[in-house]
């Protein structure tokens, strides 16, 4: 087993329309206002971004994101990392109910070097750190939601 390489996956339900959910989701630009341990995001080009995130464990990863899908009709979002860590990320958005479920799917290997030193002893915090991050992504996504979804007159909720 390699224990530098990572799989997760987490599942978001949400009280918003699938577009609306996809287009907050396809912004990349827009996450450090509403997801707290992404620190930062670059733009580099049009398919390309830096960012940095950091969890409560104290250190950040710095990642080239580069888009490898975008498809709104199918609700898929995936992209390449690269840096810190290596391997891919995938978002896909489904209606579920009366709102939306989005499906994250990440793999990827660890290439810093501290987190690959640290591989076995910290495979269990790491992971659970990445599951706090998980949970205050989501509970960001759904504020950021329900702020500008349209409120009783049409306009954005204030």
């Amino acid at each position: 087993m390699d224990w530098c390489h990572y799989r997760f996956r987490s599942r978001w339900d949400l009280d918003a329309p699938p577009d609306a959910v996809y287009a907050a989701l396809a912004d990349g630009d827009a996450y450090p206002r509403w997801w707290p341990q992404v620190r930062e995001v670059r733009r580099i080009d049009g398919r390309r971004g830096a960012a940095r995130f950091r969890s409560l464990v104290p250190y950040d990863l710095h990642v080239t994101v580069s888009q490898a899908r975008q498809d709104p009709a199918d609700g898929v979002l995936e992209a390449a990392v690269s840096g810190d860590l290596e391997g891919w990320v995938r978002w896909t958005v489904r209606a579920h109910g009366a709102g939306t479920r989005a499906l994250f799917e990440q793999e990827v290997v660890a290439r810093k070097p501290l987190l690959r030193r640290l591989a076995l002893p910290g495979r269990p915090i790491f992971r659970a750190n990445h599951a706090l991050m998980m949970r205050a992504g989501r509970r960001g996504l759904r504020a950021h939601l329900a702020a500008s979804s349209p409120g009783p007159s049409g306009g954005k909720a204030v």
